[in-house]
This record gives C-alpha cells, structure tokens and sequence, in this order.
C-alpha cells in the first residue's frame, strides 16, 4: 500500500474519532448516552465503510491505534493508550523492572544504526563485556546494523531466561567483530542509582525515578547516611526526575514530617471525587537540614514531594523552576488486554495551591495550549506564612544559574566527539583513577583536540552567521559600497572562528563532558554521578545553606525570606 493512502485511512480514523471526542466527550462531559451513542455509530459506519469500500486493504490494529492516540493527543499528554503489545512501557514505568540484557542504546543517524551507550553494572551486557561504542550489527541471525534504536530495543527485551546472540562491531581494537551470547534477564532500574556523602558533611540522595521501589532505597539512603556522624544535613536531588507514582511521593514525604501530616490531596470530575492522603509513619527525622533540588525536568511526583516540603516549611528548595504537572493518573484495563492510562484529577499540595502550568482545556483556536497567565496566578502561605504562588510549578527558594552550551560544546554532545573519544581511551586504558580522584590531564585534552577533524567538525558560528546577515541586509537596503565592504573584511578577520582557540576558551566544559563519558567506561553510572557532583554549582550553594544554620533558618522564615533568592 502506498504511504498516502495509509495516510489518508489514518486521517478518516482521526477524523471520526475527533467527531466523537469533541461531540460527547471533550465538549460537554454531560453529554447524554444518545448522543454518545450515535456519534459511536457514526464512527462505526465510517469505519465499516472503509473496510468494504475503499480500494486497499486497511490495517485495522494500526489505523484503529491512530485515531485513539489522535482523540487522545487532544485531552492532555498524559492520557494514554497502551496495546496488548506495549504493557512493558507501562510497566517500566511503575516497577522500573522489564526483561532484556540491560544496556541504554543509542541511534546514530536519522535512518538507523544502533550502538551500546551505556552497559547497566552489574548487567548481563556489562558481564557479557558490551561497551560503549558497540554498534550492534546481527542479533540472533538478524542483520540489524542499520535498524532503528526502537526495533533494535524490541529486538533485545524479552522474558527473563531466554537466550540470544548478539554481535557487534568495537572501535579502536585489533579484533573489531566480536559475537557474545547472553542470557536475559529481569533489569531492575535503581530509583536511587546514587548516595554518598558530598562536600565533607553533607548527606546526597540521587533520585531518579518514582517507581514502587523508589521510597524503600531512600529511606535505606537516609539511614545509611544518618550513621556518619559528619553528615549535617540531607541533600535531595530531584533534577530531571520526571515522576511516577504518587503514593512513592508521599511516603517520601513522610521521613520528614510528623505521622498524620496532609501531603495533598487530589480532585476529580464531581464534588465527592476528593481525596486526601496524608503520611501514615512515623518519620526518620523532623530536624535535619533538608535540601531539595529541583530544575525543569522536575516534574510530577517529584514535584508533591518538593512542593509539599516548601508549604511545610520543612526544606529549602534549590535550583530552578520546576516543570508543572499537577495532573494525577490512574489506569484502567481495556479489553484485549489493553490499558488507558488516564488523568482522573488535578492535586493541591497543603498551601491549596495547583502548580499545574498548562491548561489542556483552555485551547488556542489553533488547537495550541499556553502556560497559565500571570493575571490568572494566586498567592498562598507556607505553613509558616511565606508567600507562593501556583499555577507554574515550583519556584526555588534559592536560584542556581548554570553555564550555558554554547555551539561548540553542544556540537561535542551532540556529534559524539567526546563520547566517541572516552571509547578510543578506553580501549587503551585498562585502567584509571578513582573517580574521587580522576581529573582530566593536560595530556588528555591535548589528545582530545587531535582527535576532532577539523574538516568534519562543523558548527554554527553565531558572530560570522550574525555578520553575513548584516552583510546582506546592508546590500538590500542599499548602504554596501567599497568603504563599508573593507570594514566588513577587517571585522570578517577579527571574528574568524580558529577551532583550537574555541577548544581552549571552553576547556573547563569540555572537560567535565570528557570526564563524565570516560568515567561511564569504568565506574558506570555512579561513577558518572560522583563526578558530576565535583564541579555542581548546586551542591556548593546547597552546601553553603545547610552549613549557615541562620541563613537556613531565615529562609524557610517569611519575615526573610524571597522566593528566587540567589
């Protein structure tokens, strides 16, 4: 079948079932069971229709999916649909579990190729010696050199036992074609990949997830970190936590308030669908200096549990704005064992206030949503009278501004010329320092600077694009004469880009990129983690908060304290 009429049978999905979101559903949720019923018809007889009539053969599994997905897509991001096929995705997002060889894979160009980015420790790839830089060429008598990351990924997941082979092409060795057999297993992802103590006295609690593990690793984190007498107060890094289940949230909450505290409580469709959760335990510690840090990635669960801390007035929140999503889902099964993953309700954190950014049910005529105006935006009071403000997620009792990528160094990342380079040294490193101790060398960033080509590396110059546009503008509007084109010249000469020059201008971070690539070769992930922390604006300000006892006092105090103080 040709791809436009596959199109077209997806619009006609899209559009009968647009017909029945906005006529019963989405327009007026009071719609009558006729009404609901003969739009329902309507879609039906379309359908049918189609299947007798029109020239192809349709793919009904597929096209039905679309115009799910398309009725959906115009609710909220959240609500979602889950075939029989797709129940490990949601899976993996509750347990953090699923079978495979546990590995993060990566795609290298828009058509496909797929390499080993990081082998989990402890894995079945890491045992069975993948590494990064591994393109994946033949799975199981399957050549999938140039297949997508997505079918390369279903290609290695499957139940726990079950065998395959899988060989790949290694960079910067002798042997390049290596076949290793592996045995899947079941890959539990750790909510807490990472806990330690940072800055001499200051007990870090990496979170990365809300999944049904995650509360019992913190609470193990917290405890372990409580028997180090040095330890003066707890740093909890939500930044890039996108969430998970709400119930993980409030039992994180619960370590440090009192039992019977109210952490939110959540509003569906009607006045009697409120609930109310409040910490059921009794806590690890009410007193400890507590600081949570949050950023835009910050989103969902993990923004009850920072939020819900800053109305208590029970820890400094640190870092930026977080993201907004004070929807609340739940899941619901399907026939044929499907799932919907649906949003039942908003939750307000104890100030009452919502931090939900968007509106989904507020729409532009375009069909586009925006982020809550600030006329529509109200202020309440923290447990101890500071003022917040809802609609737009969590803003940081204490801002921290990050360095900026800039061209060069997000053509580095994105290019995969440091990457690829921590995966040349690696091959011929066995071995490196601690990664307490691991720095990059003069040395290195020397061998670093060889190994970009120079006729490969491009990227966008902002002052030389900023001077060509100038330059035509000029031509257009007719100023371009011989004096005006020599000035050109002579700027063009002052502003040319010498790469070498860039490299050093942005050594530091270049470095911390090379130090965290070559750092996941050997230590993996917690090596990553360690250190990233060492050069963590956040972690210094962190530091500097909870060892000032009267600045942290002050700022969970509403007679000092400033929200987006810095």
């Amino acid at each position: 079948m040709k791809k436009g009429r596959i199109s077209l049978i997806s619009r006609l999905g899209i559009v009968a079932f647009v017909v029945v979101l906005t006529m019963s559903a989405f327009a007026d949720t009071r719609s009558n069971k006729a009404e609901i019923t003969r739009n329902l018809d309507i879609f039906n007889a379309v359908y049918k229709e189609l299947q007798t009539n029109y020239v192809d053969s349709i793919d009904a599994e597929k096209s039905i999916n679309t115009a799910i997905n398309a009725m959906l897509n115009q609710i909220d991001p959240y609500t979602e649909y889950y075939p029989a096929n797709d129940q490990e995705s949601l899976s993996l997002m509750t347990s953090g579990e699923y079978g495979g060889i546990g590995s993060i894979i990566t795609q290298r160009g828009s058509k496909g190729g797929t390499y080993i980015s990081e082998p989990y420790e402890g894995s079945p790839a890491q045992k069975a010696g993948l590494r990064p830089g591994d393109h994946i060429i033949v799975i199981d008598n399957d050549t999938v050199a140039d297949w997508t990351s997505q079918a390369v990924s279903a290609k290695l997941k499957g139940q726990a036992g079950t065998p395959l082979r899988i060989t790949v092409k290694r960079p910067y060795v002798e042997d390049s074609i290596i076949t290793v057999d592996i045995m899947r297993e079941k890959i539990q992802l750790p909510a807490v990949p990472y806990y330690g103590v940072v800055r001499d006295n200051i007990g870090y609690i990496y979170l990365t997830s809300y999944t049904d593990k995650a509360a019992q690793e913190v609470r193990n984190a917290i405890l372990e970190l409580k028997k180090n007498p040095n330890v003066k107060g707890i740093v909890l890094d939500l930044r890039g936590n996108g969430g998970g289940l709400l119930e993980a949230a409030v039992k994180i909450v619960s370590y440090f308030v009192p039992k019977n505290t109210e952490v939110l409580r959540t509003r569906g469709k009607g006045v009697l669908n409120e609930k109310v959760y409040k910490t059921t335990s009794a806590p690890i510690d009410t007193d400890i200096p507590l600081v949570v840090l949050i950023d835009g990635g910050t989103a969902s669960a993990s923004e009850i549990t920072a939020g819900s801390l800053q109305d208590m007035d029970r820890a400094v929140i640190l870092g930026g704005r977080s993201y907004g999503k004070g929807l609340v889902q739940a899941t619901r099964p399907l026939p044929y064992d499907g799932t919907i993953k649906i949003t039942t309700g908003k939750y307000y954190i104890p100030s009452g206030r919502l931090i939900q950014a968007i509106d989904y049910s507020h729409r532009n005529p375009d069909g586009s949503v925006s982020r809550i105006p600030d006329s529509l935006i109200h202020v309440f009071k923290t447990l101890h009278g500071r003022e917040v403000r809802d609609g737009g997620g969590i803003t940081p009792d204490v801002d921290v501004e990050y360095d900026k990528i800039n061209r060069l160094t997000y053509n580095i990342i994105n290019d995969n010329w440091a990457f690829d380079y921590a995966t040349k040294f690696a091959a011929e490193h066995p071995t490196i320092a601690s990664p307490e101790e691991f720095e990059v060398t003069d040395e290195m960033f020397e061998e670093f600077k060889k190994f970009i080509n120079p006729e490969k590396f491009h990227y966008d110059k902002v002052c030389e694009q900023m001077l060509s546009d100038l330059k035509k503008t000029a031509e257009v509007e007719g100023y371009m004469n011989d004096s005006i084109k020599a000035q050109f010249a002579v700027l063009e000469e002052m502003l040319k880009h010498n790469l070498n020059h860039d490299l050093d201008n942005n050594r530091k971070s270049i470095e911390d990129l090379i130090a965290n690539e070559i750092m996941t070769r050997y230590y993996y992930q917690r090596g990553q983690v360690i250190q990233t922390l060492k050069n963590d604006p956040a972690i210094d300000s962190a530091a500097v908060v909870i060892n000032d006892k009267a600045r942290y006092k002050s700022l969970l105090s509403p007679k000092t304290a400033k929200s987006g103080e810095k």
